[in-house]
C-alpha cells in the first residue's frame, strides 16, 4: 500500500484558466481533466453553464503532482478552503481508515463514497481546521 500528500486547489470557476496559467508558468503537464459534464449523474444536477467546469484534475510538475477542481454547484470557496491537502492512497480500505480517523472530532465535508474518479473518496476538515481529501487511485 501507498500513502502520498498531494496540495488540492479549489477555484470558484475558473480552474481551467488556471490549468493553463500553470502549463506555461511552471511547465505542468495535465495528467487528467474530468469536467462535471463528464460524470454520469451530472445532467440531472447541475445547469448547462456549471457542466463544462473542472471536477477533478492532476498535472505533474516535476516530481511532485497537483490537483484541481472548481467549486461544486457554483458555490464559493472561503479563502481558507482554496488549498487542502489529497491524501492519496491505493487501497480503498486504507482510505476509509484514514478518512474514519481523521473526522473523529472534526466535521464531514463530504462522506466516504465511491465516486466516479474514485473507487473510494471522501472529504473531512479535522479537529485543528486542516481540510483533507482522501482519494482513491488504483491503478490501471
Amino acid at each position: 500500500m501507498t500513502v502520498k500528500l498531494t496540495p488540492y486547489i479549489t477555484l470558484n470557476g475558473n480552474t481551467k484558466e488556471a490549468i493553463r496559467f500553470y502549463e506555461q508558468a511552471v511547465g505542468a503537464e495535465v495528467l487528467s481533466i474530468m469536467t462535471y459534464g463528464d460524470m454520469p449523474e451530472m445532467p440531472d444536477t447541475f445547469t448547462d453553464d456549471l457542466k463544462d467546469h473542472v471536477a477533478h484534475a492532476k498535472l505533474r510538475i516535476g516530481d511532485s503532482e497537483l490537483m484541481f477542481s472548481d467549486a461544486p454547484g457554483g458555490s464559493t470557496i472561503e479563502a481558507s478552503k482554496l488549498v487542502t491537502i489529497c491524501i492519496t492512497t491505493n487501497d480503498v480500505e486504507q482510505s476509509k481508515r484514514i478518512y474514519e480517523a481523521l473526522r473523529q472530532g472534526g466535521q464531514v465535508n463530504m462522506p466516504f463514497n465511491e465516486e466516479p474518479f474514485s473507487p473510494g473518496f471522501g472529504d473531512v476538515t479535522d479537529k485543528f481546521g486542516v481540510t483533507f481529501q482522501i482519494y482513491t487511485e488504483i491503478e490501471s
